[in-house]
């Protein structure tokens, strides 16, 4: 499904119609421009190769200017699969007029990166004894048996990197839209961090 790139400002909160106070997430969308295009005939599958946010020529290696070489170069780009690309083309810009008639979009990030964690803080273990000569105080418990199978099963929770996944956040609804400022806000959180680039889709289930 076609979608848009946008970026999180951060959060606030506004007044509805009904004088409910609602925390919202303002998001931007910058003028997303179509780069480029690829087809079943060519690489097996339609799709639409969407950028957004200027970069200067000198920071391109050499297959990227070439890929710019009749547009300006764009820093974050994002591939889309449509079924169909026929009444789309190369440089044609996508706005905020992309939500027009849209109650509620899906939002798609990088959440919040966390670092290296236990496992009570990454998989919500409950620990050993907080008492005095427990020797486990925040460590996991048994992760195999010694005879059988004589060896620690794969995907077992352990202590390891957290965060900076790519999170999805489904029927959020849409607040308010300002065509001006190139805002909207949505209802709720969203992934990541402030100044992450975010992809903003129609609602799959609404």
């Amino acid at each position: 499904m076609l979608g848009i790139i946008g970026k999180k400002i951060g959060m606030t909160q506004i007044f509805n119609d009904s004088g409910e106070l609602l925390p919202v997430t303002l998001l931007q969308v910058e003028s997303n421009v179509i780069v480029g295009k690829k087809t079943i005939e060519k690489d097996g599958y339609n799709a639409l190769i969407i950028g957004t946010i200027d970069v200067e020529e000198k920071r391109l290696n050499k297959s990227a200017k070439g890929f710019f070489k009749d547009l300006a170069p764009k820093k974050v780009l994002k591939e889309f699969r449509v079924d169909d690309i026929q009444n789309f083309e190369r440089g044609q810009s996508i706005g905020l007029e992309f939500l027009d008639n849209v109650s509620f979009v899906d939002v798609s990030g990088y959440s919040k990166g966390k670092g290296f964690q236990g496992v009570m803080k990454r998989w919500g273990f409950s620990g050993g004894r907080a008492t005095h000569g427990s020797k486990f105080h925040r460590q996991n418990g048994s992760t195999g048996q010694n005879t059988e199978p004589a060896k620690s099963i794969k995907g077992l929770k352990r202590a390891g990197h957290m965060g900076f996944e790519q999170v999805t956040t489904l029927n959020l609804k849409v607040v308010k839209v300002d065509a001006e400022k190139k805002i909207i806000a949505v209802y709720g959180s969203v992934p990541g961090r402030k100044n992450t680039e975010l992809v903003i889709r129609k609602a799959v289930k609404k």
